[in-house]
């Protein structure tokens, strides 16, 4: 992980914790319960940093409830 992909990690956690009303800590906790930064941030980063927030956090929630994570 470079400082880049970091920046952006630690960016969609806060912009998910804003959009869903949690705090940051339970989303960061969420999200590598199903391994989203792992497995779909961090590899997609080149792509999805491309993207706007609100598409990105749409996504990261629809990754989380199809393996049963609820937001």
């Amino acid at each position: 992980m470079n400082k880049d992909s970091l920046e952006f990690v630690v960016y969609m956690i806060n912009a998910c914790a804003n959009k869903w009303n949690k705090s940051p800590s339970e989303v960061y906790q969420k999200l590598q319960s199903v391994r989203c930064i792992d497995d779909y941030l961090l590899p997609h980063y080149d792509i999805l940093h491309t993207q706007g927030t609100g598409y990105i956090t749409d996504d990261i929630k629809h990754y989380m409830e199809i393996r049963g994570v609820v937001v």
